[in-house]
């Protein structure tokens, strides 16, 4: 373990693995915790959006979709109405039923993830990356995946507009409105109903979309749900829930404890991967960036 670490090739790769896994996780975490800040429902069915968006990705290059972009807006797009269907078809008949809104969605997961079984098969499929990023970037002696570093930079550029849109938009005044406190946010007017639908839709497409973009790293495969989903929950408690600073941050940190936590100790993998939740939920339960109830 320590060669490993001594070794400045392993850290510098394992390093921009682990900003290309929290780039991905943020994509995927971003609108699980706009849904859970929000409508307080812990949407498990976001991990199988993912997965869908990916295989909807393989099937329009498939096509003739002409580039990995184009595919991944559909694709968004596509698991985005899912999405909102979803929350007004069924969601919507479950006010105030946690228990069973988390039934729901896992339902929901499991019979998306046999759907996908079904359609793709079981074995892996490989999304090719864009032929304009395969070629490494070489820097100080060091070769990087030019892929991994676009997916850095689109992650940054998704956080930076989701956050401009909460923060600077009469759409992203009324969201806030709605999760700091959705009775008063009623009573003023705001169409709460229409928010929960927006950004589950949002939510929704920019995980399916994620699913597109992740593929030439991860592949398309089944189980991909069940090994997202764990990390965009544990990313949603450490950064705080309804925080959108606080997904970015998580992901992020969760990218680079889950990346050298398996490579250094892969026997303790998820201990040191569940250890720094345990430990700031403990003393801080909102999370890091989890504003404190009055």
């Amino acid at each position: 373990m320590f060669a490993q670490l001594g070794n400045a090739n392993f850290v510098v790769i394992q390093t921009l693995n682990s900003l290309a896994l929290g780039g991905l996780l943020f994509l995927l975490a971003a609108g699980f915790s706009l849904i859970f800040g929000l409508m307080r429902i812990a949407n498990l069915t976001h991990g199988s959006l993912f997965m869908l968006g990916a295989y909807l990705g393989v099937t329009l290059l498939s096509l003739g979709v002409p580039n990995l972009w184009l595919a991944a807006l559909l694709a968004g797009l596509a698991t985005a109405l899912m999405g909102g269907l979803f929350e007004r078809l069924v969601l919507r008949r479950l006010p105030g039923n946690s228990q069973g809104q988390v039934l729901v969605t896992l339902g929901v997961s499991f019979i998306v993830a046999d759907l996908c079984l079904m359609l793709w098969g079981g074995d892996p499929i490989p999304i090719a990356t864009p032929a304009f990023l395969r070629a490494p970037l070489q820097v100080a002696g060091f070769v990087f995946p030019t892929y991994r570093l676009a997916v850095i930079v689109l992650a940054v550029i998704v956080g930076i507009g989701l956050h401009a849109l909460i923060e600077r938009t009469r759409l992203g005044a009324m969201i806030r409105a709605g999760v700091d406190d959705p009775q008063m946010a009623r009573a003023v007017g705001i169409p709460v109903s229409r928010l929960f639908t927006v950004v589950f839709c949002l939510g929704a497409g920019i995980a399916g979309a994620g699913g597109v973009i992740g593929g030439p790293i991860l592949s398309a495969y089944a189980g991909l749900d069940a090994d997202m989903l764990p990390l965009a929950l544990i990313v949603v408690i450490l950064g705080g829930v309804g925080s959108l600073v606080g997904a970015f941050v998580g992901s992020f940190i969760i990218g680079f404890i889950y990346t050298f936590g398996t490579a250094l100790l892969p026997d303790l993998a998820y201990v040191i991967l569940f250890l720094p939740m345990i430990i700031v939920i403990a003393f801080r339960p909102t999370g890091l960036f989890g504003r404190m109830s009055a």
